[in-house]
């Protein structure tokens, strides 16, 4: 069984309740969802069933939901589970669970393009094509800003194989890149040093004036939180394409 790895109380917590995030991180998922006793399938199925059980319907049950097919639930499984579950919870609870459920498992999933299973499986949005910076890219890449206050922070997506220039970050002081993997397979390469595979979870800091290059893996999408630092000055670099040899030689 592939270990589960959580930082998202660290990386929303970490400064104000440190504690909390230690328990969240490394107690629940660190330690309970890594518990062999019960399958991951089946405690995906538990979570959701206790959450609609008490009414909670926001972003983080849709987020079990999704880590619920992740793991192998299909339609037929979740719809039995909700609806067994709403006889003892609750009709309405029900309704508003197969509301969020419908959106994770469409019903006509078959006629679904890649890039829609894809988002079924992101938290974030995929969002439009990078078109203002696709000369940046070899591939097609979407960007969708989720942060526009204090600091700007953008999920961007690549198709399978798409992967941006060799390119620098400069600033006079601060400044640089912080890359949070969401969804799917990719690396980061910085020059001279070998590729760095991500996985969602991973964290990448980008020191300013180091050479680099992100993007996805042959046969996957990749998505990544990249959250500009504040910096003084600060510009990007761009640099030549990615060479077909050099990125088969970082990706194999």
């Amino acid at each position: 069984m592939k270990k589960i790895v959580q930082t998202a109380g660290r990386n929303a917590l970490g400064e104000f309740a440190p504690e909390f995030a230690h328990y969240n991180d490394d107690i629940l998922f660190g330690e309970n969802w890594n518990n062999t006793d019960i399958d991951v399938k089946t405690r995906c199925i538990i979570t959701v069933v206790a959450l609609m059980a008490q009414g909670i319907c926001d972003n983080s049950l849709k987020h079990h939901l999704l880590n619920a097919k992740n793991s192998g639930v299909t339609k037929n499984e979740i719809v039995a589970a909700i609806t067994h579950t709403a006889f003892y919870a609750g009709w309405p609870k029900g309704w508003a669970v197969f509301n969020l459920a419908k959106e994770v498992w469409n019903e006509q999933e078959g006629a679904l393009t890649e890039k829609d299973r894809y988002q079924n499986t992101l938290l974030f949005p995929i969002g439009e094509p990078n078109d203002a910076y696709a000369k940046y890219f070899d591939g097609q890449s979407y960007l969708a800003p989720i942060s526009k206050e204090q600091v700007f922070i953008a999920n961007v997506t690549f198709e399978p194989k798409c992967r941006n220039n060799w390119h620098i970050h400069n600033a006079t002081s601060g400044g640089g890149q912080i890359l949070v993997c969401v969804g799917g397979e990719g690396y980061y390469q910085e020059y001279g040093k070998p590729a760095v595979k991500m996985h969602a979870g991973d964290v990448i800091n980008i020191p300013v004036g180091v050479k680099h290059w992100h993007g996805a893996g042959k046969d996957s999408w990749f998505s990544h939180l990249a959250i500009e630092v504040p910096a003084e000055n600060g510009s990007t670099q761009w640099c030549e394409s990615v060479s077909e040899e050099d990125y088969n030689n970082a990706v194999n």
